[in-house]
């Protein structure tokens, strides 16, 4: 409900590009957002009705509003970007994981070092990164040190103290893994052509070395100095090496950044690649909180804007799988086909295996958590009114209509429930009817529930299309709970997915968690149901065999069974054996029944 004072300043925000932000009635900062337009954008939060239990509720919290106007939706973009930081605000996104990350510093000296670092000084040195891991920086300092040999002292190697003497070669140089710079070993115009080599590996460009070395190798072996020509090719394997671990796209697909996003309920994952001549030289992903109904196309803009300032990136193009609204200094571009196309669906495909990690870390960390999302996530596919926090699925079981059982097993949190499992003989149906069959035990159930007034399920699955839905309905019917729990049916072929009243079936992402779960419900409904009928068929037939023996009745059977443990091994029991078991008269009759032939 907007006050007056909020009537007020909603009718004269600007329709100018800015930040606008959101106070309570204690000055708190609750939410900081950008927009095209400030006017419509702001007034669009208290002119419409909003479904987000969180946006209603920020909504009812506002009782000030600030904005910033700026020159571009971009400057709106930075802005946002920087006081999100800054202050947190409740209802934003989070921006995880604002560690310090490594760096590649090639320092400022008359024989540069190069070495990893966290801390960026503002001394004239050149850094190149960040890296998401040290890992990665270390690999890639091992790749520089094998090709070209560095000082890793920190000696102050100016040219009147190397003249003067002042310093010796120590056990790098003698291990090769130095050039003796500080007994004037190598020149500084050499040093620093092999530095200025150094700096197109860190960004990717490993053309100019691969050039530079084969013309040496090809130079060594015109000369016959065949043991130099191979010390080079080894450097070149180990550069193609290097270069054919990283991803080789295109070449002509150049200093690009690409990104991609996949969200749930309650995150957004944006992944980042960074493209250089051809090859995938960094890649990230991002993950962001949700704090109100935030689209993908909110959540990938704010994380463009973060990567691309964490990362310092400077590339002109971006390609993402949607068209977003950047400003005038970034091309966006949406590939359709070929490998710009390609480079998209890989980017995506990182962000999901990201996002499958965090899941099984949540598990296990968080199984709260777990269970919130994946609740919220089924709900939403299956669309529900409400989470399915207790399921329970239907499965029938006869081999052509002998000893026709049902099962039903329950799964809460989605987790199986052994204890609520249970089973049922079919009763009313007579032949094998399996739409019949699943009214009757859809019926008992639920009849044994409600008398019982224990708590009913939020979902019902049955085993089966079209048909064994419509019984399942039918029985929910009788007892006064259609529309009060939701039902649906699973086909097996095409794990069709079928709603009441509704022809087209529901086709979920065969990779998707609920599907995952739908299943397993299935499954185990029917290994459940299998089991029992088997022990039902083997009990049958062991009683029936047995029984059918003139003379003998039920509890000679039963005494016999316990005592032999299996049919076979009565019928291996010499006439003594039986005896002591069931007496001298029995025993005669069971052993005449099978050695009669004899």
């Amino acid at each position: 409900m907007k006050t007056p004072d909020l009537e007020i300043q909603l009718k004269t925000l600007p329709k100018s590009p800015g930040v606008y932000q959101y106070y309570d009635k204690k000055g708190k900062l609750l939410y900081v957002g950008k927009a095209k337009n400030l006017k419509k954008r702001v007034s669009s939060y208290f002119n419409k009705k909003h479904d987000n239990a969180r946006t209603h509720l920020l909504v009812k919290k506002i009782a000030n509003i600030k904005h910033i106007v700026v020159n571009s939706e971009t400057d709106a973009l930075l802005l946002e970007n920087n006081m999100i930081k800054n202050y947190q605000p409740r209802y934003n996104v989070m921006l995880k994981d604002d560690k310090s990350y490594p760096w590649i510093c090639i320092k400022n000296e008359r024989f540069p070092r190069v070495f990893p670092t966290r801390r960026l000084i503002k001394d004239g040195s050149e850094y190149y990164g960040p890296y998401t891991s040290m890992k990665t920086v270390h690999i890639l300092l091992d790749l520089i040190k094998g090709l070209y040999p560095l000082r890793t002292c920190n000696y102050d190697l100016s040219k009147e103290k190397i003249e003067s003497g002042k310093y010796k070669v120590c056990l790098e140089y003698h291990l090769g893994n130095c050039l003796g710079p500080c007994e004037d070993k190598i020149s500084a115009e050499t040093y620093h052509d092999n530095i200025d080599a150094i700096r197109d590996i860190v960004k990717g460009n490993f053309k100019d070395s691969l050039h530079r070395f084969r013309s040496q190798m090809k130079a060594h072996a015109e000369a016959m100095e065949f043991e130099d020509a191979q010390r080079i090719k080894e450097k070149i394997d180990i550069l193609e090496g290097y270069q054919a671990k990283s991803t080789v796209v295109n070449p002509s697909i150049n200093n690009v950044d690409v990104f991609s996003i996949v969200s749930d309920e309650g995150y957004g994952y944006v992944n980042f690649l960074q493209l250089s001549h051809g090859a995938i030289i960094r890649s990230h992903t991002l993950e962001l909180k949700k704090k109100l109904d935030e689209s993908d196309e909110e959540l990938l803009a704010i994380g463009v804007i973060e990567i691309r300032q964490r990362f310092n990136s400077q590339s002109s193009e971006i390609y993402v799988p949607f068209t977003l609204d950047l400003g005038d200094g970034i091309r966006v571009t949406v590939p359709k086909l070929g490998d710009k196309k390609r480079i998209v669906e890989l980017s995506e495909r990182n962000a999901k295996y990201f996002r499958m990690e965090r899941f099984k870390q949540t598990k296990i960390i968080d199984p709260d958590r777990h269970v919130n999302r994946l609740m919220a996530q089924m709900k939403s596919d299956l669309r529900l009114s409400v989470e399915p926090r207790h399921i329970e699925c239907f499965d029938n079981s006869n081999i052509q209509g002998t000893n026709p059982v049902a099962a039903c097993v329950v799964f809460k949190d989605g987790k199986p429930s052994k204890k609520d499992y249970r089973k049922f003989n079919i009763k009313t149906v007579t032949g094998p009817d399996d739409f019949a069959s699943m009214e009757e035990v859809v019926f008992r159930r639920y009849r044994r529930l409600l008398n019982e007034d224990e708590p009913l399920p939020q979902l019902i699955i049955v085993d089966g299309g079209k048909g064994q839905l419509s019984s399942g309905v039918k029985a929910l019917e009788a007892l006064g709970l259609r529309g009060k729990i939701a039902i649906i049916g699973i086909a097996k072929r095409l794990e069709e997915l079928f709603y009441p009243g509704d022809s087209i079936p529901l086709y979920l992402d065969k990779k998707s968690e609920t599907l995952k779960v739908i299943q397993q419900l299935r499954n185990e409904a029917h290994r459940f149901g299998i089991t029992f009928h088997r022990n039902k068929r083997s009990s049958a037939a062991i009683t029936t065999e047995l029984e059918t023996i003139s003379g003998i009745g039920e509890k000679t059977v039963v005494d016999l069974l316990r005592h032999f443990r299996s049919v076979s091994k009565v019928k291996a029991a010499t006439e003594k054996a039986l005896a002591e078991v069931i007496g001298p008269a029995k025993a005669k009759i069971i052993f005449t029944h099978y050695h009669q032939e004899e």
